[in-house]
Parts: structure tokens; C-alpha cells; sequence
């Protein structure tokens, strides 16, 4: 294992951990970078969602308002990273600095997530990050099952323009509404599941947040990384 991803592996907490199937360099990170982030976006179109290219499903989610939310949040937050990345992560919804800020996964969540994808040689820009509600629930409350399915035709659309190889689901939240299933994290995880509408491969593991607040759990973490490695890289079994 090399220096720099040791030191990934140790800001994350993880001591003792070593990769069975071996981890990606820096020299191996050859996906494209982020490109459709900073499109300016016009009003929305009238086309259905699942016809929307990515600049008119960014101005559609911009000027959405088919839930209440749309009456307390800052600003919407439709995702950033690559459109054409292998590997979507799925998160939960946004928080404070996300809805202050227009950008999921910011913060020390953020900041550990980032390190998470380092110590399987990624960039937060070689992949696409987005959650299950594109706005900010006030008190940062769980999402409504309506809410979720408010925004759901938005996420459905990326996915179809992204076509990822992978989607890593991230928390309770994003697991139970991208598998329709009551089902804790613990029970997903450790198996590889299929997005129903896609049947794109699915992973699940713990939010970056929970992880933060329950470090013992880390170690689960980093073998749903190392699978998502293995999976990325055609090496799963």
C-alpha cells in the first residue's frame, strides 16, 4: 500500500486495515473530469423529465416546486461531478451547508467521503454525487415518502444520463428509497443488489455522517470500498 493512500486510510481512522485485492494508484485514475457542472441554466423546457438532457434537468430541479420544500430550502441541489462517471454515490438529502452551499456532501461527511474514494484511488471529480431529495427537509428530518417520490423522476433521470457501472447508496435513507425496502444498512450491506429500474449493480454501505459518530463501523466501510473497487475494476467474484 503506498504512502499516500496510508495516510487517507489513517485520517479516516482506519489502523489495522489492508486491502485484499489490491488498490487502485494514482497513476490508474484515468476518468474524465467533471464537465456539465458550471452549464448555465435557462428556464425549464415542458419536455418530459425522462427527455431531458442535463442542462434542462438542472433548470427543471432549479425551479421545481412540486413538494413544499421548494418554499424552505436556500437553493436546490441537483449534484456534482462526472456525467459520465462509472461510479454514482447516492446520498440521503441535504443539510445546512449543502443547502447553503448548491453542492452535496460538504462538510466533515464531505470530508471524509472524500477520503473514502482516495483510499481506492478516485477524485471526488471522477465520480457523480447526488442524494435522494434534491432539497433541504427543514431540521434536516428524514425526507417524506412523498418528497422522495416528488424527486425521484429527477435522480431516474440522471442515473439513465450517467449510466454508471456502479451506484454506491450511502445511509438508511438513500437504501430504502433507491431498494424500496425497510431493511437496516447492516442487513443491505454485504450484498450486491440491483437498482429495480435500471438493474444497474447497487452496493450499500454506511453514511459518512454515521461513521463520523460510530467509528467502530469503519472497517465494514472499507470492505464495501474494496468491493467497489474489485466491481469498477471487473474483479469481483
Amino acid at each position: 500500500m503506498g504512502t499516500r493512500r496510508q495516510a487517507y486510510l489513517d485520517a479516516m481512522g482506519i489502523q489495522t486495515w489492508a486491502p485484499r485485492g489490491g488498490v487502485a494508484s494514482s497513476e490508474t485514475e484515468t476518468l474524465a473530469p467533471a464537465a456539465a457542472e458550471s452549464v448555465e441554466t435557462g428556464p425549464p423546457t415542458g419536455l418530459p423529465i425522462e427527455r431531458l438532457d442535463w442542462e434542462a434537468l438542472r433548470a427543471e430541479v432549479v425551479a421545481c416546486h412540486r413538494c413544499s420544500l421548494a418554499e424552505t430550502r436556500t437553493q436546490a441541489v441537483f449534484g456534482v461531478g462526472d456525467p459520465h462517471a462509472d461510479l454514482l454515490i447516492v446520498g440521503e438529502a441535504p443539510g445546512a451547508d449543502e443547502d447553503r452551499l448548491g453542492e452535496p456532501f460538504v462538510g466533515r461527511a464531505g470530508q471524509l467521503l472524500n477520503l473514502m474514494l482516495q483510499a481506492i484511488g478516485l477524485k471526488r471529480e471522477q465520480v457523480y454525487i447526488a442524494n435522494i431529495l434534491k432539497c433541504r427537509p427543514p431540521g434536516n428530518r428524514d425526507p417524506h415518502a412523498e418528497e422522495a417520490a416528488h424527486c425521484r423522476p429527477f435522480l431516474l433521470r440522471q442515473i439513465a444520463l450517467i449510466q454508471p457501472k456502479l451506484i454506491l447508496s450511502v445511509g438508511r435513507v438513500s437504501a430504502r428509497n433507491l431498494l424500496h425496502s425497510t431493511d437496516k444498512v447492516g442487513c443491505l450491506r454485504g450484498r450486491l443488489h440491483r437498482f429495480p429500474e435500471t438493474d444497474t449493480p447497487l452496493l450499500v454501505t454506511y453514511h459518512p455522517a454515521y461513521l463520523l459518530r460510530s467509528p467502530e463501523q469503519k472497517s465494514k466501510a472499507w470492505d464495501d470500498l474494496q468491493r467497489v473497487y474489485r466491481i469498477l475494476h471487473g474483479r469481483d467474484e
